[in-house]
């Protein structure tokens, strides 16, 4: 099992790399993660959703994903509550005092999952959140120690030296942790290094006397992570603008925004500059594109793009001509009206949208989860994709859609054309359409193989913990489990 010091110390990130590594040695892989929080989700084989990070270690696996390998996922809703989806369903939307005090009632589906990937797996990786350090959640925890303690998991734990206070932080666990939980933890790993590596030896080596931890190796910085999806939205609060093409593409960085990986194909477009413009920033005038994207609070994540003016600044950018993609969430709010009859996102009730699609948007409680392969009407290109949202949109301008599975239209279009909006999430992932799209709108396209950079990414990935971890040792530790 592998914990962090903090959150977003490359966890998920070395789970991929040794799921790959392991899986081209001829190994059964499965990752695992007991509990998620994250709005960035994927949809699984069997139909149902699991945190993006462990779709992506499967895929690393090379296996296909299921629920199995995320039983507990969390998606924030507002600053205190969140949907609670178990083995891929949602179950109920809890605040976090009522869930943390529930909690322990989700162990027995934790380790039924878990089992139930182990039967067919060589070697299980499994993926901590957050750090073991917070002690104050020890009690009832599902996602660090506790965890490992029910399914008696060695752990090996990750500090990122590129944050500071590396030293302090492994050092730190080890001393606030009780007894029992310190010493499931086997050994260390220095991550994220720039520059040369022996320059922290001495550090190591105080670090190994301090906690009687070996260190299984240090890990430079690999810099074609930003090929890769990233976890959480916590990746988007230091992006800024990526690539340097003369196509300028804004995104307004929602505060629930959902499902952002779905720019990730655009942001290696060599012809792209992609911007993510963060709250208290205008969007940028000269922009040729504007993507809202996916949101798991569409009506508050509305209301919050209003508050910033960004409302404002997509209406001056429509009447001027520019183009505006709406993805799922992002889709809703271009509608006139967004129903809540049943109080889904809040107090029952409607909300008008930015009224540049005539659609309305009613929410209802069953949750649409499919992977589908659409046929894009414009271009007559296949994409493929997945839908994932609650609410069904309908009004004058879907008789435009923009796609079309199999029969049955999804989306709409303004009648110029210019303002689209889908459900279809990962669209972007379709090189052919990706490229079609781009130059309709005056862009230009290119021989991008996004899949193929994905894959030759993982492999990079993989040789790359190869060469710096001490990898023989590290499956030493592994032990068998328990059914």
């Amino acid at each position: 099992m592998l914990m962090g010091t903090g959150s977003d110390v490359g966890k998920s990130l070395i789970a991929a790399g040794l799921c790959r590594l392991f899986a081209d040695r001829g190994m059964a892989v499965r990752p695992f993660k007991p509990q998620n929080m994250s709005n960035n989700a994927a949809v699984t084989i069997d139909g149902g959703e699991i945190g993006r990070a462990q779709a992506l270690q499967a895929r690393a696996a090379r296996i296909a994903p299921t629920v199995d390998m995320n039983p507990i996922l969390l998606k924030p809703e507002s600053s205190t509550g969140a949907q609670v989806i178990v083995q891929g369903r949602r179950t109920i939307t809890a605040s976090a005092r009522d869930f943390f005090r529930e909690r322990q009632r989700y162990m027995p589906a934790i380790l039924e999952s878990y089992r139930k990937l182990a039967r067919d797996a060589d070697l299980v990786i499994i993926e901590g959140a957050g750090s073991p350090a917070e002690v104050n959640l020890r009690q009832g925890d599902l996602a660090n120690m506790g965890f490992a303690e029910a399914a008696d998991a060695p752990v090996i734990l990750i500090g990122d030296i590129h944050r500071g206070g590396v030293i302090a932080s492994l050092v730190g666990t080890k001393a606030i942790l009780p007894p029992a939980d310190a010493s499931r933890i086997k050994a260390f790993l220095i991550n994220n290094f720039h520059g040369d590596p022996t320059l922290f030896s001495e550090g190591v080596t105080i670090t190994e006397q301090h906690t009687r931890w070996p260190c299984l190796g240090i890990v430079p910085h690999f810099a074609e992570a930003s090929r890769l999806p990233a976890e959480d939205a916590v990746a988007l609060e230091k992006a800024a603008r990526s690539g340097a093409g003369d196509f300028h593409i804004a995104v307004p960085r929602l505060n629930r925004i959902a499902n952002f990986d779905d720019l990730d194909p655009l942001k290696l477009e060599p012809g792209v500059t992609l911007e993510i413009v963060q709250p208290g920033q205008p969007l940028p005038r000269n922009a040729d594109l504007i993507i809202i994207p996916g949101s798991k609070s569409t009506i508050g994540d509305l209301e919050a793009l209003r508050a910033q003016g960004w409302d404002a600044d997509i209406a001056a950018h429509r009447r001027h001509g520019g183009a505006v993609l709406g993805l799922c969430g992002g889709y809703q709010m271009l509608g006139r009206t967004i129903h809540d009859p049943q109080g889904l996102e809040g107090k029952p009730g409607s909300s008008p949208g930015l009224g540049l699609l005539d659609v309305e948007t009613t929410l209802l409680p069953d949750k649409t989860l499919t992977r589908v392969e659409a046929r894009h009407v414009a271009s007559g290109e296949t994409v493929s994709g997945y839908e994932i949202h609650l609410g069904h949109t309908l009004g004058p301008d879907c008789a435009r859609p923009f796609t079309l599975i199999g029969e049955s239209p999804d989306g709409a279009r303004s009648p110029d054309g210019r303002v689209m909006g889908t459900y279809i999430h990962s669209l972007f992932t379709t090189d052919a359409f990706r490229r079609h799209f781009l130059e309709e709108l005056g862009g230009k396209g290119s021989a991008l193989s996004f899949e193929a950079t994905v894959e030759q990414t993982l492999d990079e990935l993989a040789r790359h913990l190869e060469r710096h971890l001490d990898i023989a040792r590290l499956l030493g530790f592994a032990s068998p489990v328990v059914f």
